[in-house]
């Protein structure tokens, strides 16, 4: 008997996050929808662009709301089982409350083990060809950064003129030992220009008395040059840098690039414990769900636990986040900043879970 309740409460769940997780998908897509027409209506691309690259936008957006899908979920799961007095029936079975609160929360930790091994690598993939559609579509969009053993390397393209930039990047906002390669849009080359320090603090570059090579010769300026580029320092350290388009492999693979570059990588380590933590993240969230509906009476409307849910979930979502800034400010550690909130909702889940078995 135990064994065809476990069957059937696990499949009710799983439906109701499916379900749940449809609508959310829905909502998401209709939201980001507007915003890509309103991106791809200057440019020529066909009609259904738009729709492609929100499709490939969404999911990353659905894996942050997850959480939350998990505790409204719960919520609805309840609400079912108490509509058709199937409570009761397992109180005839000689079940207690802690019995469907353990079905539910090993359905979560193994559905948050899913969403590590196959959901975020999928929904980074898309993540990534996202940025790539919609970076090859903007005006300014036509450039690229890489950082390798040769030092810093960047392609910008401003005014149909092409710029190859190499240089080394400290600490400062200082590129040292620049060389630049300037082509026309055909590729032909038009000038090199070398300098020892290029101020890149803001978009306007200060090129410290450069050499120009142009047409065989080379002529070193007094002054300094300037350049206008769709890069500065801040953005060269951020470039590309929406972690959920990198799988675990590509943001282990950015730590160590932060590292080369002198940089911290606390946003990286952030990202990483966040999506180990999964797994025990929505089996809190299922647990405290579960505590808030078997507390509440029984005659409250069905709004009432809707918006109960919603704003449980508001709450969680800014404690969260608000922690999340003190770990990238150093105002607290940053594993800290990520265990706090479960170690603090667990407790609470603890307390109500004493509660529960004593009723």
């Amino acid at each position: 008997m135990v064994r065809t309740f476990d069957k059937y409460f696990v499949l009710l769940f799983f439906k109701k996050l499916l379900f749940l997780s449809l609508i959310f998908f829905s909502l998401i897509f209709i939201l980001t929808i507007f915003e890509e027409i309103t991106f791809f209506s200057d440019t020529q691309s066909e009609f259904y662009l738009p729709f492609l690259v929100a499709t490939l936008d969404v999911p990353s957006a659905l894996l942050e709301i997850f959480p939350f899908i998990i505790l409204i979920t719960t919520q609805l799961f309840f609400l079912e089982i108490i509509k058709k007095k199937e409570n009761e029936l397992i109180k005839i079975n000689q079940l207690d409350n802690f019995y469907l609160i353990k079905i539910l929360t090993l359905c979560a930790f193994i559905f948050g083990m899913l969403v590590i091994l196959i959901y975020y690598p999928f929904s980074s993939k898309l993540k990534f060809i996202y940025f790539d559609f919609k970076n090859s579509y903007s005006k300014d969009g036509k450039y690229l950064k890489h950082y390798g053993e040769n030092g810093l390397w960047i392609k910008d393209e401003i005014n149909s003129e092409i710029y190859i930039i190499n240089g080394d990047l400290g600490k400062t906002n200082f590129l040292e030992n620049v060389f630049i390669s300037k082509f026309d849009s055909n590729f032909e080359l038009i000038e090199n220009i070398s300098s020892k320090k290029v101020d890149i603090t803001t978009n306007q570059w200060v090129i410290e008395k450069p050499y120009i090579f142009r047409n065989n010769l080379q002529t070193k300026l007094e002054s300094d040059l300037i350049i206008t580029s769709h890069f500065n320092i801040k953005k060269i350290n951020s470039t590309f840098r929406n972690l959920n388009s990198f799988n675990v492999f590509q943001l282990i693979n950015a730590k160590r690039e932060n590292e080369l570059l002198g940089y911290s990588s606390q946003d990286i380590d952030l990202h990483l414990l966040r999506i180990a933590t999964i797994p025990i993240y929505f089996s809190v969230m299922v647990i405290i769900s579960s505590i808030i509906m078997l507390n509440i009476k029984k005659n409250k409307p069905y709004i009432f636990h809707v918006l109960l849910g919603i704003t449980l979930s508001v709450i969680i979502y800014y404690i969260n986040n608000i922690f999340n800034i003190f770990g990238l400010t150093n105002k607290i550690p940053i594993y800290l900043s990520v265990f706090f909130p479960i170690i603090f909702l667990g407790i609470v889940s603890i307390i109500g879970l004493i509660r529960i078995n004593e009723q």
